[in-house]
This record gives C-alpha cells, structure tokens and sequence, in this order.
C-alpha cells in the first residue's frame, strides 16, 4: 500500500489514476472476450479438420497397404518419386487485437501432372495422390494449432493482468481514496473547530 499525503492534489492525482486504470481494465475485459471467442472459433475448425484428417489418414495408409502388397517395400522404397506439383502453400494472416493468427492451405487447383514412370501403378499413384491430400490437411491442423496456443498464451496473461487491476489495483486505490477522504474530512472539521473557537476567543 503507497504512503500518501492527504491533500486534495493527492486525491484528485488518484482519481484520475483510477479512471485510466478502470479504462485499462474494461479494455483488458474485452480482449478477453474477444480472445475467447476467437478460440472457439479456432476449436470448431480444429474438430472440423481433425475429422478431415483422421479420414484422409486412413485412406493414406489403405492406399499404402495396397503399394506395399503390388510392389513389396524394397519395391516401393526404390520407386520413383512423383514429379507431381501439388500447388503452393499458401498463407493468410489476420490481426486479433494485434496478435496474429493464420491460414495455411496447399494450393492444389495448379496441380500439374508428369509423364508416370515405366513401372507406375495404380496403386503406387493413389498412395501419391493420398498423402500429398494428407500433407494439404495436416498444413491446415498445424496452423490452427499454433493459433490456438498463441490465443491460450494471450488469453492467459490478458486475463492475469485484468484479475491484478480487477482486485489488487483497484481496491487499494480505492482503500487509498477512502483514507484520504476521511483524513480530508477530519483536517476540514478540525479548521472548522479552530475557527469557531477563534471567533469566541476574540
């Protein structure tokens, strides 16, 4: 707790204090809010997503399984690789109350296909086609889990720095204002006192 003079500069000097530091605290409240909806927001896309995912793994490893039995994993560890252009990653960022959070998807509609190789198959070409599929989701779940560990970080020290205004600050403040009203109050009684004493004694 500060050592203050009861005067009435200190007493408007912390009113005004308090009215900046009730500002910062409905700012803070808000960001809060806003931090909160935002990581709902995230959290439906991340279930949305993880579905895709889960189901996009599975027919990954089907159409792995599938290779694997056509040409054996020495087979498959030697075939070439696919010269097929799945797109470019692409990235879209946003501001939320200055922190930032993105996007990230591969582009795939600039798919491009090459020539097969001489010992290609269909299986060997649906496992190629499964997990570049795979890589464009599992691109889009990375980013959203980074998003939403940014958001519980800010959120966390967003929602500390409110509780500290909301119930160290404030109340001392207020406390403080109490204090200095009162010994304002008992200096302007004690003033009264002496006048009144002073007009009688002359």
């Amino acid at each position: 707790m500060r050592e203050l003079t009861p005067t009435r500069s200190a007493y408007l000097e912390l009113r005004e204090e308090r009215v900046s530091m009730e500002e910062g605290y409905r700012f803070l409240d808000e960001k809060r809010l806003v931090l909160a909806a935002e990581i709902l927001r995230q959290l439906e896309s991340y279930e949305s997503i993880k579905e895709a995912f889960t189901q996009q793994y599975q027919e990954a490893r089907v159409a792995l399984q599938g290779a694997v039995l056509r040409h054996g994993l020495s087979g498959l560890e030697i075939y070439p690789a696919s010269a097929t252009h799945w797109g470019d990653m692409s990235r879209k960022r946003r501001s939320v109350l200055g922190l930032e959070v993105q996007e990230v998807n591969l582009a795939d509609e600039e798919r491009e296909t090459v020539e097969l190789p001489v010992n290609a198959s269909p299986e060997a070409a649906e496992t190629s086609e499964k997990f570049a599929q795979l890589i464009s989701v599992a691109s889009s779940l990375a980013s959203i889990i980074t998003n939403l560990v940014k958001l519980h970080d800010e959120y966390q020290l967003t929602s500390r720095r409110a509780r500290a205004l909301e119930d160290v600050l404030l109340p001392e403040i207020d406390q403080a204002l109490a204090q200095i009203d009162t010994a304002l109050e008992e200096m302007d009684m004690e003033e009264v006192v002496r006048m009144h004493y002073g007009m009688h004694s002359s």
